[in-house]
């Protein structure tokens, strides 16, 4: 008792172990009680006993071995972790229980075995099991047998894998013991009742005794399944339902039964495969090639003993196989031709799948045999080519099939029919997508005709099988040529067809045949049902039909009657007979009258026209039934027909063609009448556009892919370049009309291959525009037809394409109307594989050749040769065999065995060689590569194991082209892929694994052989190679993607417990980051269909994508529940649908806050990166993981760009219905989007920029402005895009950084634009540098940070940039901040290289010449694209306008951009003071808009009229009288709408102002609007030039009339020389450069009265030049000439019509000589002359510009004489003058010069004085005078000498005086000079209504408006200010502000006259349009000669003197 008291105090595990075994039955007693307490499965305290619990099981004491088993069941049934002793457990179970006499114990023993297997274990413990049969112990075998046959009966077939038992099984029946044999007999009984008679086979070979008993005893069983009765812990819902069933007493339902069939274990899978290579006679291959026949029967009879063996190890059987197929085809005996046939149908038998690789070799050859006549040989045949059916598809074997069907051979038509009819019962209709059974049906359909009745026969049964496996439906519209007859035939042989396995359709059931062939056809039988039973059926239906009657919304019965209809009448066009001359005329007679048809060939055209009028309106009424189209367009084409030379008459046939087309029943027999002259005038210029929609008309009848071969074909039988251009722009836009759904490539390939090598630039450019298109369709394979073409040619496609990438295919807009139903139909079949269906049309399209004939058996013995040399040679004609043919079939003869063999090369370079041949291969076979995949796609991934980096590098790049043309799936069939993985080579096993890793993430599907690589991917994880081990863990998530954790977790059961532990481990891990599937889960229900509605996505764009998939869910939901895995994939389907109609943000209270607190406190990765690394990524998606709803999480991470996009999709649609939650989470969201910009997917980043586009327009409509946090995670990686390669995003990035400025301060966006200077990229510095610019010129330079010295500095380095467009950027971004600033610039950029600065000055003086009118008119809609300019510095007058629309604002814009042009001319005529105060006035009120801060401020009262103290000076009677005064604002208005873009306004304005100018006594009032009138006239003459004319939209009669009235109105101004005589130089220039422009534009003449038009300007040329100011035109043609020459764009053509009208205005000079101001016409010639000295001019093209300008000057010098050399006043330096020269050397010739030499003395002598006096003298004197001027005293004397002396000497320089002197002193010298010239000359002029003198024109103030530019008002009121005593205020503001660069005074005392274009002047009176009548009532009063327009004008001054001081002010206030 002692001992016991002492075990007694031990705890419980203790006990156990305890060596007394009362003990340890005590510790058993109380272990069991803990257990079964214990309620948590997962409790540390099981872990006590795991290594325990095998000693429960085999203690050597019986009674305590007793108590442990019951404990260790306990533990079992409890414990989480029991799994683990799995193993241990079991083997002692078998060992130390089974052989126990007691009952209890082996019964025990049992249930723990079952208990197990219910915990999931059940491998382990069939393993042990399987191990105990081995024992020598009768008794434990028995008890193995026994508890496999329980574990079978109570867990079912799915659970307990039956391939070993049934293994082991015959074993067992032999043995000794009768209780074995009893037991085994049970155990197959058991069997039977789950697999059936898959059994038979294994037990053939038994006791026949023994199979007797069997056969009784399974004759007894019940005919229904058994079902499972006990179930895995997994499969609990399934044991509710049968406890429910129970419970109910009810059946399970009919699926479930389904379910177990499906299950049902393939006999073939039960054997074991018997190798018989080594078993084959070694002289075989002699004794096959004997010429005896009796020696190759022996061959052929050891042969065909081996190959009845049901199942056969792989091997390579090649030389077997072609040994065979010699005999089948080349031997004369024919009863060894049946035995060859029966050794094959054996091989493919016993090999199944593995055979599929000779299958492409062998078939040619038996359908070739079937020639034979001897049923026995036919009978042989036939079972040979059904065997290698199954062990291949139809797809492959459809080329060969379809090659013998046009045999002239009867009975191989026959046999070949036959043997499709026998394969399409073993599709379904998956398996038979219309893409295959079209061409078959269209080769049967021949045959149905065919003479002989067995073919007929044949073709019948073929067409109703393939009807009852795929439907009636289906199958109609390929049948719509048969008549009712045939048609009824056919159907009664589907009725007759029964499909093995009771498939759909089918009449019986299952047992369709008994002969021996249900054992080998069992596994497509098996696999039927799931796929195909009812509810299938109808997803199948429904998902078919939905996308294509989704656009067309038409009605599912209606297509299949729509497709026949539309076979039917194509079969009509096609066969329509000709109809006679004769007979046309009588069917036309019937339907048109009989003038019309009399007066068809009238030699009168207005007759021909009439008649084709009654003609039209005759087929307008015409009934369609009615129609007689061929007689029709018959008639139409009679004499002139075609040949038609009134274009009038012309125009109308081809309407009517069209019509015909459109309205009939229009045949192709009708169309090939017509197509002819159609193409012929296509070209024409008049006639073109009616041919183009008659074609377009005649595409819609009868089809475009036909009508487009037709077409082309003709063009290019044409010489006509012009056709052809035409015909091919045609087909490009027809294309994007109608699709390119049946477009039959190959049909007009050549033609425009011919197109590209064209000498004509217009049929080039059309050919590859229309291949540009066509790549949008096709993609990269289009450009395989072009690999020959010149490099040049080649480069400029490529352009193309790349401009097209990234581009989807516009939707059809048009479809051929009698077809469209069928196309439906048809595209309901699409593409059955998955992987490459999308591509697979277009391959098609490629025009291939077959090549096996060039595969000679000389070059397979040369590639199989000994010597290496003679191998390579091989190789080398086998590449040029494949080179040569570019596109290839893929019957290659005996080549793939002859490559595999190269492929294990001892040479490296012959391996090499060879897989660069297999790459071409590749290329050259497209998608009938995949019959060659088994052969030499597998002997490929062999060379992944070579050592050599190079071979492997080549072995991959081999195997990823061929993946490209096949797709995955057959790759991962079969067992070669794990065989492959198999061998312990770890190059071999990181490539191929890295390949799966990549590939298996894009696949939707998988088949299900990938499970046997599973247990070669869990030894990889254990690799000792670290890079085996890495590649197998990225593998992993892979996997479990399509197989799932669940499947693979169970396969971990296999291994050892100490690897099974890591890998599940590692499983745990890869679960995390399993990727999401790329498609629904939900698509078992019709998987062809499906796959059909989803080809479209795996095009290159996958637009579509984003919707189909979500349809196909829905569809799809409802056919899941068939799947083999119960009801799991339904509900997760419906669950994700769910999910995805709620929100996608979560609105997370304080998250960003939070997410921001983090990072400061570095809880968290700052987001700064240069590349994104792996940690980013996981932490940004563990941080949306809280905000982002699941599915769209995974969607937006999901390997498939695709997907990404689908996502974004989802975003953008609900963007504004969670803009809430979308603010909340935004920070996250633009950390998504910088990830997505290192991608270089151009759609993913297109879609990412189109969200950011919305995103920002959100947020600036929300008011939200993006925080510190958000702008630097997102902003630098968005600047990082703004140098992209494609045009196309670089455009969107820079719209979103102009947005960005919205919600972000510029000021703020400007350093990480600053910092994107510093890029190595130049395009991203460039567009950086742009953007600069483009803040400065819109926000000032308060938005340079952090000062603006420093910005300037350093924009400033890139002006020495090496690349152009970064420097033409950084000078444009210099010259913007020298507009906003002035000279100030120089300071902020500081010292720059001499020749940066001459680069810099240079640019500057450039921009400030041109003239940026044009940019100022843009739309805002443009400004904000900010698209590039001409004009380098225009980019930066995109300001964003729209911000403040106020009238102000506008005036004050328009008018700075004229200041700023004017301050930086020759001759400005404005005081910069002005300019400056607007340039702050302007920037003030911007950044009053910007901050809140002023809001304070009443800005209100800036816009009301400020009044001022009236001046006092005497009243001088109005030039203006009442009417004037009163109209003035209403013609104003009228005048601005002739320039309106909307032409019917327009023509009302013209129309009004017409009436005016027609009657003398009204006309008056005009006068001083001729400028404006002729401005609006310009616009709107360019407007239509621009616009109108290329806008389709617009209706050209308009544009007629409205050309008729500026026409009109412009010959009645003209005619009325006193207004005439009112126009400007500037405006006559424009005007004159619009009517040439509008001379010589061609589209014009197209219009219909275009003619007439250019005829009106002609005259109207005319009339202004003898009517207008002489000379005003003279100088205004002199300025055209020279501008048109100097501008590069500017046509020839301009120049010469500027040139005759200048000779025209020469003729006109002795009439007008002496009404011109000679002296401006001198001036003008001398600028001519600067600019084209003589010897530029003797470099132009033409000598015409020379002679016309010398023949003005010879002619002003005999009209005039020696006086022509007093009219150089103007000119300044006129000895540098080479005018005056020129003009003495004239006059002297001409011998006019007259005078004396003292004359001539004097005349020398002043010049000497001259030139002294300017040299000599001039520094002493003018000295002197600015002492003067500096003294206070003798002030106004100094400035009176100074105004004198410069009046004496005009060209002297007093630039070195005022240099150095303050501005305040030169502003004071300036003003002063004026006043004396004010008072000297200004009174007088003012009253007798001349103008001031720097502007010089003569003519008065009512016959000119030249000086009515702003400049000169301005002038005029500082005049009136400083005698009203008003002048301090603007010196002091002057003095303030005055810009550093000041005119030089010797300008503003010039007296050289400026020329303003009109567009100068249109910014001042536009500005002046839009101001209120008061305005415009003050402008017209200040346009009077008297002091009443100087008070008008006076407030207006005063008002911006006024406005400058409230804006300092308020400046003043906010600093």
């Amino acid at each position: 008792m002692g001992d016991d008291s002492e075990w007694m105090k031990l705890p419980i595990d203790q006990k156990c172990e305890h060596k007394v075994w009362k003990a340890r039955l005590n510790g058993y007693e109380e272990a069991l009680k803990l257990f079964q307490k214990i309620e948590d499965e997962k409790s540390p305290e099981w872990g006590k006993y795991l290594g325990l619990i095998k000693k429960f099981v085999t203690d050597s004491n019986a009674v305590a071995q007793l108590k442990g088993l019951e404990a260790a069941l306990a533990f079992i049934e409890n414990a989480h972790v029991a799994g683990k002793t799995t193993g241990e457990v079991v083997s002692g179970v078998v060992t130390k229980v089974f052989n126990q006499p007691k009952a209890r114990a082996k019964e025990l023993g049992m249930d723990i075995c079952l208990m197990y297997i219910e915990i999931e274990k059940s491998e382990v413990v069939q393993d042990e099991l399987l191990k105990g049969l081995d024992n020598k112990n009768p008794k434990i075998v028995v008890a193995c047998i026994e508890t496999l046959r329980k574990a079978l009966s109570e867990f079912g077939s799915k659970i307990v894998t039956l391939k070993p038992v049934v293994k082991v099984l015959p074993k067992q029946f032999e043995s000794r013991e009768k209780a074995v044999r009893d037991e085994s007999k049970l155990l197959a009984v058991e069997i039977y009742k789950w697999i059936r008679d898959a059994l038979r086979p294994p037990l053939q070979n038994i006791n026949s005794v023994q199979l007797k008993e069997l056969e009784e005893e399974w004759v007894k069983l019940p005919p229904s399944a058994p079902k499972q009765t006990r179930f895995l812990r997994s499969q609990q819902d399934l044991k509710a339902k049968f406890e429910q069933q129970q419970a109910q007493g009810g059946e399970q339902s009919d699926g479930d039964e389904e379910e177990e069939t499906a299950a049902a274990v393939d006999p073939y899978d039960l054997l074991e495969p018997v190798e018989i290579l080594s078993k084959m006679p070694k002289d075989f291959y002699d004794k096959i090639e004997a010429k005896k026949w009796q020696e190759r029967k022996e061959a052929l009879e050891a042969v065909e003993a081996l190959t009845k063996n049901p199942k056969l190890e792989n091997g390579d059987y090649g030389d077997l196989v072609r040994a065979l197929k010699k005999v089948v085809g080349k031997d004369a005996n024919v009863m060894l031709v049946s035995m060859a046939a029966k050794c094959l149908a054996g091989l493919a038998s016993g090999l199944r799948k593995k055979f599929g690789t000779y299958a492409g070799q062998v078939v040619p050859t038996i359908l070739e045999k079937f020639k034979e006549k001897k049923l026995q040989v036919v009978q042989s045949l036939q079972e040979a080519i059904d065997a290698i059916f199954l062990t291949t598809t139809l797809q492959n074997l459809s080329e060969d099939i379809l090659g013998v069907m046009d045999n002239k051979n009867p009975s191989i038509k026959q046999q070949a029919s036959l043997f499709l009819a026998r394969s399409f019962r073993h599709c379904m209709q998956a398996t038979l997508p219309k893409s295959v059974l079209k061409p078959f049906c269209a080769a049967l359909i021949k045959q149905v005709n065919d003479s002989a009745p067995e073919v007929r026969d044949a073709a019948f049964e073929a067409l109703g099988t393939a009807m009852k496996v795929v439907g009636e439906k289906a199958v109609n519209p390929f049948l719509a040529d048969l008549d009712k007859l045939k048609l009824d035939k056919i159907k009664e042989c589907a009725d007759k067809v029964e499909l093995p396995g009771g498939k759909k359709g089918a009449a019986g059931g299952g047992s369709a045949s008994g002969d021996k062939k249900p054992a080998a056809k069992a596994p497509p039988a098996a696999e039927a049902p799931p796929k195909s039973s009812a509810p299938p059926k109808k997803s199948q239906t429904a998902s078919a039909n939905k996308p294509s009657a989704g656009p067309a919304k038409k009605g599912k019965p209606a297509s299949a009657a729509g497709g026949k209809a539309k076979k039917t009448s194509d079969s009509k066009e096609t066969t329509e007979a000709e109809i006679s001359p004769e007979a046309c005329e009588e069917l036309a007679a019937a339907v048109l009258p009989a003038t019309c048809l009399q007066q068809l060939d009238s030699g009168n055209w207005k007759e021909r026209l009439a008649s084709m009028e009654e003609f039209q309106r005759a087929v307008e009424t015409m009934d369609k039934a009615a129609m007689p189209c061929q007689a029709l367009v018959r008639m139409l084409a009679k004499k002139p027909g075609w040949k038609e030379t009134n274009f009038q008459v012309m125009q109308m046939k081809l309407h009517i063609v069209a019509l015909v087309a459109q309205r009939g029943q229009f045949s192709k027999t009708s169309a090939s009448v017509v197509l002819d002259g159609l193409v012929d005038k296509i070209g024409d210029v008049k006639c073109g556009g009616n041919a183009k929609s008659a074609l377009t008309a005649i595409g819609e009848t009868c089809s475009l892919p036909w009508t487009a071969e037709q077409v082309v074909s003709l063009a290019f039988a044409q010489k006509n370049p012009k056709n052809q251009a035409e015909t091919l722009n045609w087909l490009a836009n027809a294309m994007k009309e109608f699709g390119f759904a049946g477009i039959n490539v190959k049909g007009f390939i050549n033609n425009v291959k011919t197109a590209l090598g064209a000498t004509n630039p217009a049929v080039r450019t059309a050919a590859i525009a229309l291949l540009g298109v066509m790549y949008l369709y096709m993609g990269q394979p289009l450009r395989m037809f072009f690999e020959d073409e010149k490099p040049a040619l080649l480069a400029q496609i490529d352009a193309e394409f790349e401009k097209m990438q990234g581009q989807s295919p516009p939707a059809p807009i048009r479809s051929t109307k009698k077809t469209a139903a069928a196309e439906e139909e048809g595209d309901e079949g699409g593409e059955q594989d998955e992987d490459g269906g999308a591509g697979q049309d277009i391959m098609d399209l490629l025009p291939r050749t077959d090549i096996s004939d060039k595969i000679t058996s000389d070059l397979v013995s040369k590639i199989e040769d000994k010597n290496w040399k003679i191998r390579k040679e091989g190789l080398d004609e086998a590449a040029a065999v494949i080179s040569e043919a570019k596109f290839i079939t893929p019957n290659i003869g005996e080549l793939p065995l002859a490559l595999k063999g190269r492929l294990c090369d001892s040479n490296k370079i012959l391996v090499q060689q060879t897989l660069s041949i297999l790459q071409q291969l590749a290329t050259a076979m497209g998608p009938g590569l995949k019959q060659h995949v088994k052969a030499l796609g597998f002997p490929v991934i062999t060379v992944l194991g070579d050592s050599k980096v190079n071979l492997r590098t080549a072995a991959m790049a081999t195997l990823q082209a061929w993946v490209e043309q096949t797709g995955m799936k057959d790759w991962l069939e079969g067992e070669d892929l794990s065989e492959e993985l198999k061998r312990e080579n770890p190059f071999l096993r990181q490539e191929v694994l890295g390949w799966l890793a990549e590939k298996l993430p894009t696949l939707r599907s998988v088949p299900a052989d990938l499970m046997l690589c599973v247990p070669q991917l869990f030894a990889c994880l254990e690799d000792r190679n670290a890079d085996v081990r890495k590649k197998a863990q990225d593998a992993l998530p892979t996997f479990m993607m399509h197989l799932g954790y669940d499947k693979i977790n169970k396969a971990t059961g296999k291994l050892k417990p100490a690897s099974k532990d890591q890998v599940v481990a590692m499983l745990e891990k890869a679960r995390a980051v399993m990727p999401a599937k790329p498609a629904a889960p939900a698509k078992t229900g019709g998987k062809g269909s499906a796959e059909q509605s989803r080809a479209p996505s795996a095009s290159r764009t996958g637009e579509d994508f984003t919707d189909k998939p979500e349809a196909k869910k829905v569809r799809g939901g409802g056919a899941a529940k068939k799947g083999p895995a119960g009801k799991k994939p339904a509900t997760k389907g419906l669950k994700d649908d769910e999910d995805k109609s709620g929100p996608i943000f979560i609105l997370v209270p304080n998250a960003k806050e939070q997410r921001i607190k983090e990072e400061k406190q570095l809880k968290i990765l700052k987001w700064n990166f240069i590349t994104p690394r792996d940690e980013y990524v996981e932490q940004l998606k563990t941080q949306m993981a809280a905000c982002f709803a699941k599915w769209l999480l995974d969607e937006m991470f999901h390997f498939d760009f695709q997907r990404q996009v689908k996502a974004i999709g989802v975003m953008i649609e609900r963007l504004n219905s969670e803009s809430e939650a979308t603010v909340g989470c935004l920070d996250l969201i633009l950390k998504w989007i910088t990830l997505r910009f290192f991608e270089t997917n151009t759609t993913i980043l297109m879609k990412v920029l189109e969200y950011l586009k919305l995103l920002f327009t959100m947020l600036n409509r929300e008011n939200y402005h993006l925080t510190e946090y958000e702008a630097n995670s997102f902003v630098p990686y968005l600047i990082l895009k703004v140098g992209e390669s494609k045009d196309v995003v670089r455009k969107d990035v820079r719209v979103i950084l102009g947005m960005l400025c919205k919600v972000y301060p510029a000021s703020k966006l400007f350093p990480f634009l600053m910092e994107g200077t510093k890029s190595k990229n130049s395009k991203q510095r460039a567009e950086c540098l742009e953007e600069l610019g483009c803040l400065i010129e819109g926000y000032g330079m308060n938005v340079c940070q952090p000062t603006p010295a420093k910005s300037l500095k350093e924009i400033a380095v890139h002006i020495g940039d090496r690349d152009t467009s970064v420097r033409n950027a950084a000078l444009n971004t210099v010259v913007a901040v020298y507009n906003v600033c002035g000279d100030q610039v120089y300071k902020l950029i500081g010292n720059l290289s001499e020749k940066d600065m001459s680069m810099l000055e240079e640019r500057i003086k450039r921009s400030a010449k041109k003239t940026p009118a044009a940019p100022a008119k843009q739309s805002a809609a443009e400004k904000t694209q900010r698209e590039q300019p001409t004009n380098p510095n225009a980019t930066f007058l995109r300001k964003p306008a729209q911000e403040d629309p106020g009238k102000l604002k506008i005036m004050y814009r328009t008018y700075r951009i004229q200041s700023r042009q004017n301050a930086h001319s020759d001759h400005p005529s404005i005081p910069k003071e002005f300019q400056l105060d607007l340039d702050m006035i302007e920037q003030d009120q911007r950044s009053v808009c910007e901050l809140p801060d002023l809001v304070q401020h009443q800005l209100d009262e800036l816009l009301e009229p400020v009044m001022i103290p009236e001046p006092k000076i005497r009243s001088i009677s109005p030039h203006f009288d009442d009417l004037h005064s009163s109209t003035a604002s209403t013609i104003n208005f009228v005048i601005s709408q002739v320039a309106s873009g909307d032409i019917g306004t327009s023509i009302q304005a013209l129309a009004q102002i017409d009436e005016v100018l027609r009657q003398e006594d009204k006309a008056d009032v005009m006068s001083g609007h001729i400028d404006q009138l002729l401005i609006a006239t310009i616009m709107q003459l360019r407007l239509i030039n621009s616009t109108h004319l290329a806008d389709d939209r617009v209706d050209k009669t308009d544009l007629i009339k409205l050309y008729s009235c500026i026409m009109g109105n412009m010959m009645s101004l003209f005619s009325m020389e006193t207004l005439a005589r009112e126009a400007s130089i500037g405006v006559l220039k424009d005007l004159m450069h619009s009517l040439i422009t509008l001379m010589l534009d061609i589209r014009v003449e197209d219009v219909e009265d275009g003619t007439q038009v250019i005829r009106s300007v002609n005259l109207l040329v005319i009339r202004v030049l003898e009517h207008s100011d002489q000379t005003n035109i003279f100088s205004a043609l002199l300025v055209l000439l020279q501008d048109t020459l100097v501008s590069n764009a500017g046509s020839l053509k301009v120049s010469e019509l500027v040139m005759k009208c200048l000779w025209r205005m020469i003729r006109l000079l002795p009439e007008n000589i002496n009404s011109l101001n000679l002296d401006r016409i001198l001036l003008d010639v001398h600028n001519f002359m600067k600019v084209f000295p003589k010897e530029k001019l003797k470099q132009l093209k033409t000598d015409v510009p020379h002679r016309t300008l010398k023949t003005l000057c010879h002619t002003l010098c005999r009209l005039t004489g020696v006086k022509i050399l007093d009219h150089l006043s103007m000119i300044e330096n006129r000895n540098e003058s080479e005018l005056e020269a020129y003009l003495r050397r004239v006059v002297k010739h001409s011998g006019n010069l007259s005078g004396t030499k003292s004359d001539r003395g004097n005349e020398k002598s002043a010049h000497g004085t001259d030139d002294r006096m300017s040299k000599a003298k001039v520094s002493d004197i003018l000295s002197e005078i600015f002492k003067k001027i500096g003294s206070k005293e003798n002030t106004k004397e100094g400035l009176t000498e100074l105004y004198e002396y410069k009046q004496k000497y005009s060209d002297a320089d007093l630039e070195p005086f005022l240099r150095n002197t303050s501005q305040f002193f030169q502003s004071y010298v300036e003003r002063g000079l004026r006043v004396i010239e004010s008072e000297r000359e200004g009174k007088p002029r003012i009253q007798s209504s001349s103008v001031i003198p720097q502007h010089n024109v003569e003519s008065s103030l009512s016959s000119s408006n030249e000086e009515l530019k702003p400049a000169v008002y301005y002038e005029r009121l500082k005049i009136l200010r400083q005698r009203q005593g008003l002048e301090n205020t603007t010196r002091a503001l002057s003095s303030e502000d005055e810009p550093p660069q000041r005119p030089a005074i010797s300008s503003l005392l010039s007296s050289k006259p400026s020329v303003a274009s009109s567009t100068d002047m249109l910014h001042s009176k536009l500005s002046q349009l839009k101001e209120s009548r008061e305005l415009y009532q003050q402008e017209h009063n200040a346009r009077s000669g008297s002091p009443t327009r100087a008070r008008a004008a006076s407030p207006a001054t005063a008002n911006l003197d006024d406005l400058k001081k409230r804006l300092e002010r308020i400046k003043s206030k906010r600093q």
